[in-house]
């Protein structure tokens, strides 16, 4: 089972990213799919996640109303759409799976992980 992040790079502030996590190995349809982030001398932060069986999202306040996760189970990949970037979301962004079929939440227990895509926002 193999996760693959893409999409990171510079952006400055108020501008928008699009993440992509590819999964192989495994169909989605059964997990739940997370995004997590860790900027330097920090925790890892629970970002969004997605049921990929029936389209269920959760996110952490902090990106509510900016960022939206979304699925195309026919490509096994999740999406993370970032809008009106900020500094403070300047981290290495992993994306995460799980077995779940219909609840997911970013502060769960993940067992399968990416290597991660550094998001910068700056001027």
């Amino acid at each position: 089972l193999q996760l693959v992040e893409s999409g990171g790079g510079f952006v400055q502030p108020g501008g928008s990213l699009r993440l992509s996590c590819a999964a192989s190995g495994f169909t989605l349809g059964s997990y739940a799919i997370a995004w997590f982030r860790q900027a330097p001398g920090k925790e890892r932060e629970g970002v969004s996640c997605i049921t990929t069986r029936d389209g269920r999202t959760a996110y952490t306040d902090s990106v509510k109303a900016r960022f939206t996760i979304s699925r195309d189970n026919a490509k096994n990949t999740v999406y993370l759409q970032m809008n009106s970037l900020k500094p403070e979301d300047t981290a290495v962004y992993y994306c995460a799976a799980r077995s779940a079929y219909y609840y997911c939440s970013p502060t769960s227990l993940y067992n399968y992980w990416g290597q991660g895509t550094q998001v910068t926002v700056t001027d």
